[in-house]
C-alpha cells in the first residue's frame, strides 16, 4: 500500500534529490544541477518544508526509495486535451492535418459527459508520466473548459487553460463568433481563475482563424485582468506563416499580429516559434513574452527545427510542451529527448541539464510560479515524482557503466519510459503509484 498523505499530513520521502537553483548552460555538461543523493525531503501540508541528510525523527512517516530519482514534477507549457484522441494519427502537413484528425476530434467536446470523460483521462495520463503543471488547450465549447477545470481541481493540479478562440477558417461546427466568445470568456473568467491553483489563459487558436475583432476582443481581456495568461500558436509551419502574410498584409511578422492585438505580455505563451526572425526574438525578450517548444510535434509533422541557441541568444525564455497531439505522446520525458533530437539535426548539442530544467525551475519561472511549482525549494508545493532510473538489466548494466553524473541521467531522460514513473504527488497527495507497485510495502 502507498502512503497517501493529506494537506494536514507529514511525509519524508527518501531517494536522490535532482533540481535546479538557475539556468544552466545549454551545452556544457559540466555545469551540474543540485545533486543531492541520499536525502530526505519533508513534506508538511503539502508544501516542502525542508531537506536533509540524516534521518528524521518518529514523528515523520517515511518511504524509502533508495537509488530512486526524486524530481519535481514537470511542467507542460503546451498539450491540447481533446487531441489525446488523434494521437498517432498518419497524415500531412500542419493545416491538413488540423482539418483531418485535430477539428473532428475537438468537435466531440460540445457533449458535456464526452468532455468530463476526456478531461479525467486526460490529466490522469499527464500525471501518470510525471507531469503535475500544464497549459492546457481545450475546446471552443465552453463545457469543455468547465470539464478540465472541475478535473484539474479535483487533483489538486496547477493549470492554466481556457476556451479556445475561432471566429473563422475553421468548420462551422467549431466556429464562435465575437460577442458569443467574450460573453463565455468572462463568465469562465469569473468562475475558475483564481480558483485553487486554476488560471484562466486567453486562447485565440493561431492567428488565421480569429478575425481581427476577435483578436481585438482577446487583447482587450488581456487588458481588463491583468493577471490574465494568453497562449497561442505562432510560426509553426512554413505554409502557415505564409498564409498569415497574406491574411495580415500589414503585418512585418506573424508575431507582430499578436502584438499589434495587445498579446504579448510576460504572461504570454507562444507555441513552436520555428520560424520567427531575429528582429522575432528580440520582441520575445522585450515583452516578456514565452515560447513552448514542441519537438515531439515539429518532428512528427515535420515542421521545422527550432533554433533553441537564437532564442537563449535573443533572450527569449524556453519551456517545453508535448504538444499532443500534434505530439505523440503525454510524456515529458520523451519530449525532451526528442527535444535533444531536433538540436542534434541542426548540429547543436543540448545537455540533460538544459531540458530537464526548462521542464521544471524554467518553466515555472517563466510563467510567474516559481515560488510553487518547478524545484524541491523549501516553501513550494510538494509537486514530486520518483523516478525509476532503470528497469530492465539492460539499463540497469548502462547506469552501472556511466562516467559521470550527466552521462547518468542523460541515459536515463533518453531510454527511460512511462512506466519508470513510480509515484506522483500533487501538493503532497499521491494521484499516480505504478499499477505493479500496489501491492508493495512502502519501506519506513
Amino acid at each position: 500500500m502507498s502512503l497517501h498523505v493529506g494537506h494536514d499530513q507529514k511525509l519524508a520521502l527518501f531517494g536522490d534529490l535532482l533540481d535546479f537553483t538557475e539556468a544552466p548552460p545549454l551545452t556544457d555538461p559540466g555545469a551540474e544541477p543540485r545533486w543531492r543523493p541520499a536525502h530526505w525531503l519533508l513534506i508538511e501540508h503539502g508544501r516542502i518544508v525542508g531537506v536533509q541528510r540524516h534521518e528524521p525523527d518518529a514523528s515523520w512517516p517515511k518511504e524509502r526509495h533508495p537509488g530512486r530519482l526524486i524530481l519535481p514534477g514537470f511542467i507542460d507549457t503546451h498539450v491540447h486535451s481533446a487531441q489525446i484522441d488523434v494521437l498517432g494519427a498518419w497524415g500531412t502537413e500542419l493545416l491538413d492535418w488540423l482539418e483531418r484528425h485535430t477539428f473532428p476530434a475537438e468537435a466531440r467536446m460540445d457533449d458535456p459527459e464526452h468532455a468530463r470523460f476526456i478531461s479525467a483521462l486526460f490529466l490522469d495520463g499527464l500525471l501518470a508520466t510525471g507531469t503535475t503543471s500544464a497549459m492546457v488547450f481545450p475546446t471552443v465549447h465552453r463545457d469543455s473548459v468547465d470539464a478540465l477545470f472541475e478535473a484539474g481541481s479535483a487533483r489538486g493540479m496547477r493549470l492554466i487553460a481556457g476556451k479556445v478562440l475561432m471566429d473563422r477558417h475553421a468548420p462551422e461546427f467549431l466556429r464562435d463568433d465575437v460577442a458569443q466568445a467574450e460573453q463565455d470568456c468572462v463568465e469562465l473568467i469569473a468562475r475558475w481563475h483564481g480558483h485553487g491553483r486554476l488560471a484562466y489563459a486567453v486562447t485565440p487558436r493561431f492567428a488565421p482563424t480569429s478575425t481581427d475583432a476577435q483578436l481585438a476582443m482577446a487583447g482587450a481581456l488581456m487588458a481588463a485582468h491583468p493577471g490574465l495568461y494568453m497562449q497561442t500558436h505562432v510560426a509553426e509551419n512554413r505554409d502557415e506563416v505564409r498564409w498569415v502574410s497574406e491574411l495580415f498584409p500589414w503585418s512585418r511578422s506573424y508575431l507582430d499580429v499578436y502584438e499589434h492585438f495587445g498579446l504579448l505580455g510576460p504572461r504570454s505563451m507562444l507555441a513552436h516559434g520555428i520560424w520567427l526572425d531575429s528582429d522575432d526574438r528580440a520582441r520575445l525578450a522585450a515583452t516578456g513574452a514565452m515560447i513552448s517548444h514542441c519537438p515531439s510535434s515539429n518532428l512528427f509533422l515535420g515542421s521545422g527545427l527550432f533554433d533553441w541557441p537564437a532564442a537563449r541568444a535573443g533572450g527569449a525564455a524556453v519551456t517545453m510542451g508535448c504538444d499532443v497531439g500534434g505530439g505523440t505522446s503525454l510524456s515529458m520525458l520523451r519530449t525532451l529527448a526528442d527535444g535533444y533530437q531536433v538540436q542534434a539535426l541542426a548540429g547543436r548539442r543540448i545537455t540533460a541539464w538544459a531540458l530537464l530544467h526548462a521542464a521544471t525551475r524554467g518553466a515555472a519561472e517563466a510563467l510567474g510560479l516559481a515560488h510553487e511549482i518547478g524545484s524541491l525549494e523549501p516553501g513550494t508545493l510538494a509537486d514530486v515524482v520518483v523516478w525509476d532510473t532503470a528497469r530492465s538489466p539492460v539499463e540497469r548494466r548502462r547506469q552501472s557503466v556511466a562516467r559521470d553524473l550527466h552521462d547518468a541521467i542523460f541515459a536515463w531522460l533518453t531510454l527511460a519510459g512511462d512506466d519508470h514513473v513510480v509515484s506522483t504527488r500533487v501538493a503532497g497527495v499521491e494521484r499516480y503509484r505504478r499499477p505493479a507497485d500496489h501491492d508493495e510495502k512502502p519501506t519506513a
